[in-house]
Protein backbone atom coordinates (compact mmCIF):
# COMPACT_ATOMS: atom_id res chain seq x y z
CA UNK A 1 0.00 0.00 0.00
CA UNK A 2 1.40 3.40 -0.83
CA UNK A 3 0.74 6.42 0.55
CA UNK A 4 -1.99 7.88 -1.25
CA UNK A 5 -3.95 4.96 -0.21
CA UNK A 6 -3.25 4.99 3.01
CA UNK A 7 -4.23 9.06 3.55
CA UNK A 8 -7.46 7.66 1.70
CA UNK A 9 -8.03 5.39 4.32
CA UNK A 10 -7.50 7.93 7.28
CA UNK A 11 -9.63 10.38 5.32
CA UNK A 12 -12.59 8.10 5.32
CA UNK A 13 -12.05 6.73 9.38
CA UNK A 14 -12.38 10.73 9.84
CA UNK A 15 -15.58 11.44 7.91
CA UNK A 16 -17.88 8.24 9.62
CA UNK A 17 -16.37 9.52 12.97
CA UNK A 18 -17.71 12.91 12.25
CA UNK A 19 -20.82 11.73 11.19
CA UNK A 20 -21.47 9.56 14.22
CA UNK A 21 -20.86 12.63 16.29
CA UNK A 22 -23.29 14.38 14.67
CA UNK A 23 -25.72 11.95 14.95
CA UNK A 24 -25.56 11.65 18.51
CA UNK A 25 -25.30 15.25 19.21
CA UNK A 26 -29.14 15.58 16.81
CA UNK A 27 -30.19 12.48 19.39
CA UNK A 28 -29.62 14.47 22.74
CA UNK A 29 -30.49 17.83 21.40
CA UNK A 30 -33.66 16.73 20.60
CA UNK A 31 -33.78 14.39 24.22
CA UNK A 32 -33.61 17.64 25.92
CA UNK A 33 -35.49 19.94 23.84
CA UNK A 34 -38.48 17.40 24.52
CA UNK A 35 -37.85 17.81 28.55
CA UNK A 36 -37.94 21.71 28.21
CA UNK A 37 -41.29 22.09 26.19
CA UNK A 38 -43.03 19.11 28.77
CA UNK A 39 -41.55 21.72 31.71
CA UNK A 40 -42.91 24.18 30.04
CA UNK A 41 -46.25 22.95 28.81
CA UNK A 42 -46.84 21.45 33.18
CA UNK A 43 -45.95 24.90 34.22
CA UNK A 44 -48.80 26.43 31.79
CA UNK A 45 -51.17 24.35 33.13
CA UNK A 46 -51.59 22.38 29.96
CA UNK A 47 -49.87 19.11 31.31
CA UNK A 48 -50.62 18.07 35.17
CA UNK A 49 -49.13 15.22 36.96
CA UNK A 50 -51.38 12.64 38.37
CA UNK A 51 -51.78 12.89 41.70
CA UNK A 52 -51.11 16.18 42.22
CA UNK A 53 -53.65 18.35 40.31
CA UNK A 54 -55.94 17.96 43.30
CA UNK A 55 -53.12 18.90 45.76
CA UNK A 56 -52.39 22.22 43.97
CA UNK A 57 -55.89 23.20 43.13
CA UNK A 58 -56.59 22.86 47.21
CA UNK A 59 -53.59 24.56 48.32
CA UNK A 60 -54.66 27.82 45.48
CA UNK A 61 -58.01 27.97 46.77
CA UNK A 62 -56.39 27.72 50.48
CA UNK A 63 -54.09 30.55 49.91
CA UNK A 64 -57.44 32.88 48.34
CA UNK A 65 -59.42 32.08 51.19
CA UNK A 66 -56.81 32.91 53.83
CA UNK A 67 -55.16 36.05 52.10
CA UNK A 68 -55.37 39.26 54.09
CA UNK A 69 -55.92 42.90 52.17
CA UNK A 70 -55.53 46.24 52.88
CA UNK A 71 -59.10 48.37 52.54
CA UNK A 72 -57.41 51.54 50.83
CA UNK A 73 -55.20 49.27 48.81
CA UNK A 74 -56.09 46.53 47.32
CA UNK A 75 -52.90 45.58 45.57
CA UNK A 76 -51.17 44.75 48.73
CA UNK A 77 -52.19 40.69 49.91
CA UNK A 78 -50.39 38.62 52.62
CA UNK A 79 -51.43 35.48 53.86
CA UNK A 80 -51.29 36.42 57.28
CA UNK A 81 -53.13 39.76 59.49
CA UNK A 82 -50.70 43.06 59.78
CA UNK A 83 -50.45 46.12 58.82
CA UNK A 84 -50.25 47.61 55.16
CA UNK A 85 -46.95 49.06 54.73
CA UNK A 86 -48.44 51.85 52.63
CA UNK A 87 -51.03 53.56 55.00
CA UNK A 88 -50.81 51.64 57.96
CA UNK A 89 -54.48 50.05 57.77
CA UNK A 90 -55.15 46.63 59.55
CA UNK A 91 -55.31 44.27 56.85
CA UNK A 92 -59.13 42.76 56.87
CA UNK A 93 -59.58 39.47 55.37
CA UNK A 94 -60.68 38.63 52.37
CA UNK A 95 -63.99 38.37 51.74
CA UNK A 96 -65.58 34.91 51.07
CA UNK A 97 -67.04 36.53 47.48
CA UNK A 98 -63.49 36.36 46.32
CA UNK A 99 -63.00 32.56 46.23
CA UNK A 100 -61.56 31.01 42.88
CA UNK A 101 -64.86 30.10 41.00
CA UNK A 102 -65.38 27.26 38.86
CA UNK A 103 -64.78 28.44 35.28
CA UNK A 104 -68.51 27.89 34.58
CA UNK A 105 -69.48 30.70 36.52
CA UNK A 106 -67.36 33.21 35.91
CA UNK A 107 -67.36 36.36 37.76
CA UNK A 108 -70.21 38.87 37.31
CA UNK A 109 -69.17 42.63 36.29
CA UNK A 110 -71.01 46.01 36.21
CA UNK A 111 -69.02 47.05 33.20
CA UNK A 112 -67.43 49.37 35.55
CA UNK A 113 -63.17 50.12 35.32
CA UNK A 114 -61.55 51.32 38.30
CA UNK A 115 -58.45 52.75 39.65
CA UNK A 116 -56.21 50.77 41.74
CA UNK A 117 -55.74 53.48 44.10
CA UNK A 118 -58.82 55.09 43.57
CA UNK A 119 -57.62 58.13 42.11
CA UNK A 120 -60.49 58.75 39.67
CA UNK A 121 -64.27 57.87 39.67
CA UNK A 122 -65.19 54.78 38.03
CA UNK A 123 -65.26 54.61 34.11
CA UNK A 124 -66.99 52.81 31.72
CA UNK A 125 -64.02 52.10 29.20
CA UNK A 126 -60.74 50.03 29.95
CA UNK A 127 -57.47 52.21 29.84
CA UNK A 128 -55.07 54.01 32.29
CA UNK A 129 -56.06 56.27 35.20
CA UNK A 130 -55.00 59.92 34.39
CA UNK A 131 -53.67 60.56 37.69
CA UNK A 132 -51.51 57.71 38.29
CA UNK A 133 -51.28 55.97 35.31
CA UNK A 134 -52.12 52.50 36.63
CA UNK A 135 -54.19 50.17 34.58
CA UNK A 136 -57.80 50.40 35.62
CA UNK A 137 -59.01 46.83 36.77
CA UNK A 138 -62.51 45.60 36.35
CA UNK A 139 -65.10 45.87 39.19
CA UNK A 140 -66.16 43.30 40.85
CA UNK A 141 -69.74 42.76 41.20
CA UNK A 142 -69.81 42.42 45.29
CA UNK A 143 -71.89 44.58 47.27
CA UNK A 144 -75.96 44.34 48.70
CA UNK A 145 -77.00 43.64 45.12
CA UNK A 146 -79.03 46.66 44.81
CA UNK A 147 -75.96 48.91 43.33
CA UNK A 148 -75.89 51.45 46.22
CA UNK A 149 -74.50 49.45 49.29
CA UNK A 150 -72.24 46.80 50.95
CA UNK A 151 -72.36 43.92 53.47
CA UNK A 152 -69.55 43.30 55.64
CA UNK A 153 -69.04 40.15 58.20
CA UNK A 154 -68.71 40.65 61.63
CA UNK A 155 -65.12 39.68 61.86
CA UNK A 156 -64.34 42.24 59.16
CA UNK A 157 -66.01 45.18 60.76
CA UNK A 158 -64.30 44.55 63.96
CA UNK A 159 -60.90 44.15 62.64
CA UNK A 160 -61.59 47.84 60.67
CA UNK A 161 -63.03 49.08 63.65
CA UNK A 162 -66.07 50.33 62.10
CA UNK A 163 -68.38 52.29 64.62
CA UNK A 164 -71.86 53.67 64.47
CA UNK A 165 -74.18 56.38 66.58
CA UNK A 166 -77.70 57.44 65.88
CA UNK A 167 -78.62 60.71 64.01
CA UNK A 168 -80.18 62.93 66.28
CA UNK A 169 -83.22 65.19 66.37
CA UNK A 170 -82.90 68.28 68.70
CA UNK A 171 -81.54 72.09 69.02
CA UNK A 172 -78.67 72.97 68.13
CA UNK A 173 -76.61 75.80 68.67
CA UNK A 174 -73.21 77.13 66.71
CA UNK A 175 -70.37 79.18 67.87
CA UNK A 176 -68.30 81.15 65.72
CA UNK A 177 -64.94 81.22 66.70
CA UNK A 178 -62.55 84.19 65.29
CA UNK A 179 -58.97 85.90 66.76
CA UNK A 180 -58.88 89.62 66.87
CA UNK A 181 -57.21 92.64 68.31
CA UNK A 182 -57.35 95.04 71.13
CA UNK A 183 -57.45 98.66 69.96
CA UNK A 184 -58.46 102.07 71.25
CA UNK A 185 -61.73 103.42 71.42
CA UNK A 186 -61.80 105.56 68.67
CA UNK A 187 -64.68 108.00 70.45
CA UNK A 188 -62.48 108.59 73.70
CA UNK A 189 -58.89 110.10 72.46
CA UNK A 190 -57.71 113.27 72.47
CA UNK A 191 -54.96 115.05 70.60
CA UNK A 192 -53.36 118.11 72.92
CA UNK A 193 -51.77 120.70 70.72
CA UNK A 194 -50.46 124.31 71.27
CA UNK A 195 -52.85 127.06 70.64
CA UNK A 196 -50.07 129.53 70.91
CA UNK A 197 -46.90 129.63 69.76
CA UNK A 198 -43.89 129.57 72.63
CA UNK A 199 -41.20 127.88 74.10
CA UNK A 200 -42.04 124.75 76.28
CA UNK A 201 -40.74 125.65 80.01
CA UNK A 202 -42.33 122.49 82.05
CA UNK A 203 -43.76 119.00 80.62
CA UNK A 204 -45.65 117.21 83.61
CA UNK A 205 -46.43 114.26 81.75
CA UNK A 206 -43.08 113.43 81.02
CA UNK A 207 -43.70 110.00 79.91
CA UNK A 208 -45.51 107.88 78.01
CA UNK A 209 -48.28 105.56 80.14
CA UNK A 210 -48.57 108.09 83.07
CA UNK A 211 -52.48 108.17 84.05
CA UNK A 212 -53.98 111.68 84.02
CA UNK A 213 -57.16 112.73 85.27
CA UNK A 214 -59.68 115.79 83.71
CA UNK A 215 -57.91 118.86 84.02
CA UNK A 216 -55.05 118.00 85.13
CA UNK A 217 -51.53 120.10 83.95
CA UNK A 218 -49.85 118.80 80.88
CA UNK A 219 -46.82 121.75 80.32
CA UNK A 220 -46.29 125.05 80.95
CA UNK A 221 -45.30 126.96 77.87
CA UNK A 222 -44.43 130.77 77.88
CA UNK A 223 -45.41 132.99 75.31
CA UNK A 224 -45.83 136.86 74.30
CA UNK A 225 -48.48 136.42 72.36
CA UNK A 226 -50.82 135.11 75.28
CA UNK A 227 -49.49 137.85 77.59
CA UNK A 228 -50.41 140.57 75.22
CA UNK A 229 -53.71 139.31 75.03
CA UNK A 230 -54.13 138.74 78.60
CA UNK A 231 -52.91 142.72 78.75
CA UNK A 232 -55.85 143.53 76.48
CA UNK A 233 -58.22 141.99 78.27
CA UNK A 234 -57.20 143.23 81.83
CA UNK A 235 -57.36 147.01 79.73
CA UNK A 236 -60.72 146.22 78.72
CA UNK A 237 -62.36 145.50 81.91
CA UNK A 238 -60.38 148.22 84.51
CA UNK A 239 -62.47 150.96 82.93
CA UNK A 240 -64.48 152.46 85.04
CA UNK A 241 -65.73 155.70 82.75
CA UNK A 242 -69.92 155.44 83.19
CA UNK A 243 -70.07 156.56 79.24
CA UNK A 244 -67.12 153.71 77.85
CA UNK A 245 -69.24 151.37 79.71
CA UNK A 246 -71.05 149.80 76.93
CA UNK A 247 -68.09 149.86 74.71
CA UNK A 248 -65.90 148.62 77.36
CA UNK A 249 -67.81 145.82 77.72
CA UNK A 250 -68.17 144.80 74.54
CA UNK A 251 -64.32 144.65 74.06
CA UNK A 252 -64.11 142.69 77.31
CA UNK A 253 -65.93 140.21 75.65
CA UNK A 254 -64.12 140.04 72.47
CA UNK A 255 -60.89 140.00 74.38
CA UNK A 256 -62.31 137.06 76.59
CA UNK A 257 -63.35 135.01 73.92
CA UNK A 258 -59.74 135.44 72.01
CA UNK A 259 -58.16 134.31 75.51
CA UNK A 260 -60.19 131.30 75.41
CA UNK A 261 -59.55 130.92 71.74
CA UNK A 262 -56.11 130.85 72.48
CA UNK A 263 -56.26 127.64 74.88
CA UNK A 264 -57.65 129.33 78.66
CA UNK A 265 -60.65 127.65 80.04
CA UNK A 266 -63.52 129.64 81.85
CA UNK A 267 -62.21 128.94 85.33
CA UNK A 268 -58.47 130.26 84.07
CA UNK A 269 -59.87 133.49 82.41
CA UNK A 270 -61.98 134.42 85.69
CA UNK A 271 -58.63 133.61 88.08
CA UNK A 272 -56.71 136.52 85.72
CA UNK A 273 -59.56 138.82 85.92
CA UNK A 274 -59.49 138.15 90.24
CA UNK A 275 -56.08 138.55 89.52
CA UNK A 276 -55.57 141.45 87.95
CA UNK A 277 -52.31 140.51 86.50
CA UNK A 278 -51.16 139.28 83.13
CA UNK A 279 -48.82 136.05 83.25
CA UNK A 280 -46.70 135.03 79.90
CA UNK A 281 -47.14 131.37 80.62
CA UNK A 282 -49.86 129.62 79.79
CA UNK A 283 -51.01 125.66 81.55
CA UNK A 284 -52.34 123.01 79.11
CA UNK A 285 -54.75 120.80 81.16
CA UNK A 286 -56.04 117.35 79.78
CA UNK A 287 -59.67 117.40 78.63
CA UNK A 288 -60.19 114.01 79.63
CA UNK A 289 -59.23 111.10 82.38
CA UNK A 290 -57.06 108.64 80.27
CA UNK A 291 -53.70 107.77 79.87
CA UNK A 292 -50.49 109.42 77.65
CA UNK A 293 -49.91 107.21 74.78
CA UNK A 294 -48.07 109.56 72.75
CA UNK A 295 -45.71 112.54 73.37
CA UNK A 296 -44.59 114.95 70.87
CA UNK A 297 -42.14 117.32 72.44
CA UNK A 298 -39.62 117.53 75.17
CA UNK A 299 -39.01 120.90 77.61
CA UNK A 300 -37.06 123.57 75.77
CA UNK A 301 -38.68 122.90 72.69
CA UNK A 302 -40.39 126.04 70.55
CA UNK A 303 -43.30 125.23 68.89
CA UNK A 304 -45.98 126.67 66.80
CA UNK A 305 -49.72 127.09 67.29
CA UNK A 306 -50.87 123.52 66.39
CA UNK A 307 -47.94 121.77 67.07
CA UNK A 308 -48.75 118.26 69.11
CA UNK A 309 -47.88 117.78 72.27
CA UNK A 310 -49.70 114.80 73.83
CA UNK A 311 -52.07 112.20 72.58
CA UNK A 312 -53.98 110.14 75.49
CA UNK A 313 -56.32 107.33 75.54
CA UNK A 314 -59.18 106.86 77.46
CA UNK A 315 -59.11 102.90 78.36
CA UNK A 316 -61.92 102.60 80.26
CA UNK A 317 -63.94 101.17 76.81
CA UNK A 318 -61.37 99.51 74.15
CA UNK A 319 -62.64 98.02 71.00
CA UNK A 320 -61.80 93.92 69.97
CA UNK A 321 -61.70 94.12 66.11
CA UNK A 322 -62.69 90.93 64.41
CA UNK A 323 -62.32 89.59 60.96
CA UNK A 324 -65.12 87.01 59.90
CA UNK A 325 -65.97 85.33 56.76
CA UNK A 326 -68.61 87.11 55.33
CA UNK A 327 -71.15 83.99 55.98
CA UNK A 328 -70.36 84.02 59.53
CA UNK A 329 -70.56 88.01 59.77
CA UNK A 330 -74.09 88.17 58.06
CA UNK A 331 -75.21 85.77 61.39
CA UNK A 332 -74.48 88.36 64.04
CA UNK A 333 -76.06 91.57 64.71
CA UNK A 334 -75.53 95.01 66.57
CA UNK A 335 -75.69 94.29 69.97
CA UNK A 336 -75.11 90.74 69.98
CA UNK A 337 -73.19 89.26 73.09
CA UNK A 338 -69.70 88.43 72.54
CA UNK A 339 -67.24 86.47 74.64
CA UNK A 340 -63.40 87.19 74.43
CA UNK A 341 -59.89 85.66 76.21
CA UNK A 342 -56.90 87.43 75.55
CA UNK A 343 -53.61 85.56 75.09
CA UNK A 344 -51.85 87.33 78.05
CA UNK A 345 -54.60 86.57 80.26
CA UNK A 346 -55.39 82.64 80.02
CA UNK A 347 -59.00 82.18 81.62
CA UNK A 348 -59.95 85.69 82.01
CA UNK A 349 -63.51 86.32 80.03
CA UNK A 350 -64.85 89.69 79.00
CA UNK A 351 -67.96 90.44 77.56
CA UNK A 352 -68.56 92.62 74.80
CA UNK A 353 -71.43 93.95 72.19
CA UNK A 354 -71.51 94.30 68.77
CA UNK A 355 -70.82 98.01 68.02
CA UNK A 356 -70.38 97.89 64.34
CA UNK A 357 -70.63 95.72 61.59
CA UNK A 358 -68.28 96.79 58.48
CA UNK A 359 -71.16 97.08 55.44
CA UNK A 360 -68.05 95.65 52.79
CA UNK A 361 -66.04 92.73 52.55
CA UNK A 362 -61.93 93.66 52.14
CA UNK A 363 -60.72 92.70 48.62
CA UNK A 364 -57.59 91.11 50.30
CA UNK A 365 -58.68 88.73 52.78
CA UNK A 366 -62.02 88.36 51.55
CA UNK A 367 -63.22 89.07 55.57
CA UNK A 368 -65.65 91.79 57.07
CA UNK A 369 -64.67 93.27 59.77
CA UNK A 370 -66.51 93.45 63.20
CA UNK A 371 -66.18 96.20 66.00
CA UNK A 372 -66.68 94.86 69.73
CA UNK A 373 -67.21 97.55 72.79
CA UNK A 374 -65.67 96.23 75.30
CA UNK A 375 -65.67 97.54 79.24
CA UNK A 376 -62.29 97.75 80.73
CA UNK A 377 -62.52 99.40 84.43
CA UNK A 378 -59.45 97.80 85.49
CA UNK A 379 -57.10 98.40 82.25
CA UNK A 380 -56.53 94.53 82.09
CA UNK A 381 -57.07 94.66 78.48
CA UNK A 382 -54.37 96.70 76.11
CA UNK A 383 -54.37 97.39 73.20
CA UNK A 384 -52.54 95.62 70.75
CA UNK A 385 -52.94 92.39 72.76
CA UNK A 386 -54.06 89.73 70.71
CA UNK A 387 -57.31 88.08 71.47
CA UNK A 388 -59.84 84.89 70.68
CA UNK A 389 -63.49 85.48 70.45
CA UNK A 390 -66.60 83.31 70.80
CA UNK A 391 -70.34 84.30 69.30
CA UNK A 392 -73.20 82.16 70.01
CA UNK A 393 -75.84 81.68 67.19
CA UNK A 394 -78.21 79.55 66.27
CA UNK A 395 -77.32 76.37 64.05
CA UNK A 396 -80.33 77.38 61.55
CA UNK A 397 -79.95 80.75 60.80
CA UNK A 398 -83.66 82.88 62.56
CA UNK A 399 -85.42 86.25 61.66
CA UNK A 400 -85.10 86.86 65.60
CA UNK A 401 -83.05 85.53 68.75
CA UNK A 402 -83.67 86.08 72.48
CA UNK A 403 -80.98 87.87 74.46
CA UNK A 404 -82.40 88.14 77.82
CA UNK A 405 -80.36 91.36 78.61
CA UNK A 406 -81.90 92.59 75.88
CA UNK A 407 -85.80 92.00 76.26
CA UNK A 408 -87.89 94.72 76.20
CA UNK A 409 -84.57 97.56 76.24
CA UNK A 410 -83.46 100.76 74.77
CA UNK A 411 -79.89 100.63 73.25
CA UNK A 412 -77.94 103.20 72.00
CA UNK A 413 -77.44 103.21 68.71
CA UNK A 414 -73.48 103.56 69.15
CA UNK A 415 -72.88 102.11 71.95
CA UNK A 416 -74.12 99.13 72.44
CA UNK A 417 -73.34 99.04 76.33
CA UNK A 418 -75.50 101.58 77.12
CA UNK A 419 -79.12 99.95 77.88
CA UNK A 420 -81.83 100.95 79.65
CA UNK A 421 -85.83 100.24 80.59
CA UNK A 422 -86.81 103.46 79.48
CA UNK A 423 -86.41 105.70 75.97
CA UNK A 424 -84.53 108.47 76.15
CA UNK A 425 -81.27 109.88 74.99
CA UNK A 426 -77.33 107.77 75.38
CA UNK A 427 -75.48 109.55 77.88
CA UNK A 428 -72.47 109.51 75.69
CA UNK A 429 -73.82 110.77 72.39
CA UNK A 430 -76.31 112.17 73.05
CA UNK A 431 -78.61 110.25 70.35
CA UNK A 432 -82.10 108.54 71.11
CA UNK A 433 -81.94 105.11 72.41
CA UNK A 434 -83.83 102.20 69.92
CA UNK A 435 -86.02 99.19 71.32
CA UNK A 436 -83.87 96.16 70.97
CA UNK A 437 -86.63 94.82 69.07
CA UNK A 438 -85.65 96.99 66.03
CA UNK A 439 -82.53 94.95 66.01
CA UNK A 440 -84.26 91.84 66.02
CA UNK A 441 -84.52 90.76 69.87
CA UNK A 442 -87.23 88.67 70.82
CA UNK A 443 -89.14 90.13 73.68
CA UNK A 444 -90.07 86.26 74.88
CA UNK A 445 -88.02 83.14 74.60
CA UNK A 446 -88.56 81.38 71.61
CA UNK A 447 -89.17 77.92 70.87
CA UNK A 448 -85.81 75.48 70.24
CA UNK A 449 -85.71 74.69 66.61
CA UNK A 450 -84.96 70.97 66.07
CA UNK A 451 -83.23 69.56 63.69
CA UNK A 452 -80.99 66.57 62.32
CA UNK A 453 -77.44 66.25 63.42
CA UNK A 454 -74.76 63.69 63.35
CA UNK A 455 -71.40 63.14 64.65
CA UNK A 456 -69.06 65.88 62.26
CA UNK A 457 -66.59 62.95 61.41
CA UNK A 458 -69.74 60.33 60.17
CA UNK A 459 -69.68 62.76 57.11
CA UNK A 460 -67.25 62.21 54.20
CA UNK A 461 -67.02 65.62 51.92
CA UNK A 462 -64.86 66.42 48.72
CA UNK A 463 -66.12 69.73 46.91
CA UNK A 464 -69.61 69.65 46.78
CA UNK A 465 -70.22 65.85 47.96
CA UNK A 466 -71.08 64.91 51.21
CA UNK A 467 -72.48 61.44 52.15
CA UNK A 468 -73.09 58.83 54.93
CA UNK A 469 -73.12 55.64 55.11
CA UNK A 470 -76.31 54.12 56.70
CA UNK A 471 -76.41 51.06 58.32
CA UNK A 472 -79.94 49.51 57.32
CA UNK A 473 -79.53 46.02 58.80
CA UNK A 474 -76.71 44.66 61.02
CA UNK A 475 -73.67 44.79 58.62
CA UNK A 476 -75.20 45.99 55.67
CA UNK A 477 -74.08 49.57 54.50
CA UNK A 478 -75.83 51.77 52.08
CA UNK A 479 -74.61 54.90 51.11
CA UNK A 480 -76.70 58.27 51.30
CA UNK A 481 -76.09 61.79 49.29
CA UNK A 482 -76.92 64.84 52.18
CA UNK A 483 -77.16 68.27 52.30
CA UNK A 484 -75.03 69.49 55.03
CA UNK A 485 -75.66 72.32 57.15
CA UNK A 486 -74.03 74.52 60.00
CA UNK A 487 -71.16 72.47 61.46
CA UNK A 488 -69.98 72.99 65.25
CA UNK A 489 -67.32 71.42 67.41
CA UNK A 490 -68.27 67.81 67.37
CA UNK A 491 -71.61 68.06 65.60
CA UNK A 492 -73.08 68.73 61.60
CA UNK A 493 -76.68 69.49 60.72
CA UNK A 494 -77.78 67.68 57.90
CA UNK A 495 -80.46 69.25 56.10
CA UNK A 496 -81.86 66.61 54.32
CA UNK A 497 -80.86 62.64 53.83
CA UNK A 498 -81.62 61.10 56.20
CA UNK A 499 -84.08 60.64 59.41
CA UNK A 500 -83.28 61.11 62.97
CA UNK A 501 -82.52 57.70 64.86
CA UNK A 502 -80.84 56.01 61.67
CA UNK A 503 -77.78 54.36 62.54
CA UNK A 504 -74.33 55.94 60.50
CA UNK A 505 -71.32 55.19 60.31
CA UNK A 506 -68.50 57.29 62.35
CA UNK A 507 -65.20 54.98 62.26
CA UNK A 508 -64.27 53.11 59.68
CA UNK A 509 -66.27 54.55 57.03
CA UNK A 510 -63.29 55.04 54.61
CA UNK A 511 -63.01 51.82 54.48
CA UNK A 512 -66.78 51.13 53.51
CA UNK A 513 -66.30 53.71 50.94
CA UNK A 514 -63.26 52.34 49.67
CA UNK A 515 -64.77 48.69 49.30
CA UNK A 516 -67.64 50.72 47.44
CA UNK A 517 -65.26 51.83 44.94
CA UNK A 518 -63.92 48.66 44.46
CA UNK A 519 -67.03 46.90 43.56
CA UNK A 520 -68.52 49.72 41.08
CA UNK A 521 -70.91 51.13 43.19
CA UNK A 522 -71.48 54.48 43.80
CA UNK A 523 -69.07 56.00 46.48
CA UNK A 524 -67.53 59.85 47.55
CA UNK A 525 -66.01 60.16 44.32
CA UNK A 526 -69.44 59.51 42.64
CA UNK A 527 -71.73 59.76 44.31
CA UNK A 528 -74.21 60.05 41.61
CA UNK A 529 -75.47 56.91 41.01
CA UNK A 530 -76.67 56.45 44.23
CA UNK A 531 -79.08 59.38 43.22
CA UNK A 532 -80.16 57.46 40.20
CA UNK A 533 -81.12 54.49 42.03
Amino acid sequence: MNARDELRSRMSNLSWLGRSLAQAAILVASVIGCLVLVGAAQRLGWIQVAGETNATSAEHDHAIESAFTCPMHPQIRQDEPGECPICGMKLVPTSGETKTKPTSEPEKSNGRYICPMMCTPPSTEPGRCPVCAMELVKATGGGGGDGRSITLEPAARRLAGIRTEAAQLGPVSQTIRTVGSIDFDESKLATISAYVSGRIEKLYADYIGVPVAENDDLAKIYSPDLYASQVEYLSATETDAPSRLGRSANLAELAKDKLIELGLTEEQVDELRSRGRADSRIRIRSPIRGTVIDKFAVEGDYIETGDKLYRIADLSTVWLMLDLYPDDAARIRFGQRVETEVNSIVGDVHVGRVAFISPTVDATTRTVQVRVEILNPDGSLKPGDYATARVFVPAIRQEQIYDPVLANKYISPMHPQVIRDQPGACPLCGMDLIPTSDLGYASTPLPEQEVVTVPRNAVLMTGENSVVYVETDPGRFEIRRVAVGPITDDRAVILNGIEADEMVATNGNFLIDSQMQLAGNPSLMDPSKAEEN
